[in-house]
């Protein structure tokens, strides 16, 4: 069975309409509001474009968060994680005690989970990660022969081109994490066939954001 505890008040609001209903429900059962494999969704908006127009979607806003949460493996003796969040590892490890362990660290099959194929989280475009030398150096090949309409890039570093539309990555992990799925949303709607990102760093506070745009990239 997993867990999830939401801190957004609507979702507070709704597990207490169940509460207190006649008779009571505690907690929800659901899937994921978006189709297996894709993108996943940050506003109503999103939702609804993923399924018939008359579906009923409980509208709380954007997420504050973007990215999913973090899932912990706690079935095999030892805190295992199997797909990293905004929350890092440090402060995980200082909630439960101990060190997390990666999957592999761990004798026993690792549970079914959300989120951990190898491929997940794609747009329809093709996503290709590079460092922001090879942006650079990719797009100045272009020359002035690209189709801006054809070649999205999502980077940090201050690229030079007019062969594909830019966007601007945030140097903040967290505001990253909170727009990367709009983004790919957005590059989708806009019939781009390749989104050229810059690869996040490789630090603790960008692991969720690196774990879903490596799955990305594997669609």
């Amino acid at each position: 069975m997993g867990l999830r505890c939401p801190a957004h008040p609507v979702a507070h609001a709704l597990l207490l309409a169940g509460a207190s209903a006649t008779p009571p429900v505690h907690g929800l059962a659901a899937p994921s509001a978006n189709r297996f494999g894709r993108v996943s969704p940050t506003t109503a908006a999103h939702v609804a474009a993923e399924f018939t127009p008359d579906l009923l979607v409980l509208d709380g806003g954007a997420t504050p968060v973007g990215i999913e949460s973090a899932i912990v493996d706690c079935t095999r003796g030892a805190p295992v994680l199997l797909r990293p969040g905004t929350l890092t590892r440090e402060q995980i490890e200082r909630a439960c005690g101990e060190r997390l362990r990666t999957p592999d660290e761990v004798a026993g099959a690792a549970p079914r989970a959300s989120g951990t194929l190898e491929s997940h989280y794609a747009p329809n475009a093709k996503v290709r990660l590079m460092d922001g030398r090879s942006l650079q150096t990719a797009l100045d090949l272009l020359g002035g022969e690209g189709n801006p309409d054809a070649i999205a890039v999502y980077a940090r570093t201050a690229l030079r081109t007019r062969a594909a539309r830019l966007r601007r990555m945030p140097d903040d992990a967290v505001e990253t994490a909170r727009q990367l799925f709009a983004v790919l949303r957005d590059f989708d709607a806009a019939g781009v066939k390749l989104i050229w990102i810059e690869t996040p760093p490789d630090t603790p506070e960008w692991e969720g954001v690196r774990d879903r745009l490596r799955r990305a990239a594997a669609g």
